[in-house]
């Protein structure tokens, strides 16, 4: 199966795609990493950004370590026991952003990436050596290979014309998104292709997930990459997606901030509507809401698409993995 996802959101649904397979379709020795089931993440990489001359890919490194079981539980991001010596110091050299810290471990992962990336290695070859370390029970594919790292134009009175650009990243961290955004842009996407194994993994599929990420910024980046919509509308494989909105609010992070940028409704129905029906020219044939969202059934019915209702919190691994066995269900009823 293949899943299209970014963000802690979607490493927390991987933890539990690949822990429901791993009890539908246990291994040898009974472990999730070791299940007969295939799982491939398609990682979005619109998140990425060069910062104080090293490259960071923060969606592949949350899913890397979440599923290596090395992340920070409590904070949501980064790795495990972690210390921030290397980052006090940058700030001592004014280097880099003081209001975005990347720890020492992590950093470790950065300056890896940076030497390989000049050494001639692609994102998705430095992918799969990073893979390496850890058994994930998952592979691991950048959406592509193309810098298309995400800029977002906001309303700033202070600024000429009342308006400026800034990296996501500055925008999300540091302004918790409190910026009103005005437009989303990917850069280079003009020339920007799905990274090998990525058209592949999705025309192979049997079931193909789309993590309840953010709509906008992390699996509307992957759909921009051109190819991959083309390789999901062409697929034989069921398409079903999981709404990142409950009861009309997020589930993590500021969806809630980007939805309306263009034009979507904060609520499962507008998110379904949104994606559309693959019948349509849309991308999904399935669609899976909260219990408390059930009333949007019928008008996502109506819209052409199938759509069902099941707990969506992921509290924890079991949680989590109830959540990809609903949709692995869902996929079934319709495949």
């Amino acid at each position: 199966m293949t899943v299209l996802a970014g963000g802690v959101g979607g490493s927390k649904f991987v933890r539990g795609v690949r822990e429901e397979c791993a009890r539908r379709w246990p291994g040898a020795d009974g472990s999730a990493e070791a299940s007969s089931a295939e799982i491939t993440v398609v990682v979005n990489t619109g998140d990425d950004i060069w910062l104080s001359g090293v490259r960071l890919m923060p969606d592949f490194d949350s899913l890397l370590y979440a599923l290596a079981g090395v992340n920070d539980t409590e904070r949501g991001w980064g790795r495990a026991g972690e210390t921030e010596r290397v980052a006090a110091e940058l700030r001592e050299w004014g280097v880099g952003w003081p209001w975005f810290t990347l720890g020492d471990l992590d950093l470790g992962t950065h300056l890896a990436r940076t030497s390989w990336l000049r050494d001639g290695l692609t994102p998705s070859q430095i992918g799969e050596r990073l893979q390496r370390r850890w058994p994930l029970g998952a592979r691991l594919i950048p959406a592509t290979d193309t810098e298309v790292d995400t800029w977002v134009r906001v309303a700033d009175p202070e600024a000429p014309g009342g308006e400026r650009e800034m990296h996501f990243q500055e925008w999300w961290t540091r302004h918790r998104a409190a910026l009103p955004a005005l437009a989303f842009t990917q850069r280079n996407l003009d020339s920007a292709r799905p990274a090998p194994g990525v058209v592949e993994a999705i025309a192979d599929a049997d079931v193909v997930l789309v993590a309840p990420s953010n709509p906008v910024v992390s699996i509307g980046t992957i759909l921009a990459i051109p190819g991959i919509r083309e390789a999901l509308a062409a697929t034989s494989a069921p398409v079903v997606g999981v709404s990142p909105i409950i009861g009309g609010k997020v589930v993590r992070g500021m969806a809630d901030a980007c939805l309306p940028v263009i034009g979507v409704e904060t609520s499962a129905e507008g998110v379904g509507r949104h994606y559309g029906a693959r019948a349509a020219g849309g991308l999904l044939d399935a669609w899976l809401v909260d219990e408390t969202d059930a009333s949007a059934l019928a008008p996502l019915a109506d819209a052409g698409l199938v759509a069902a209702a099941a707990p969506l919190w992921m509290r924890d691994l079991d949680t989590s993995a109830a959540l990809a066995g609903a949709a692995l269900d869902l996929a079934a009823s319709v495949a």
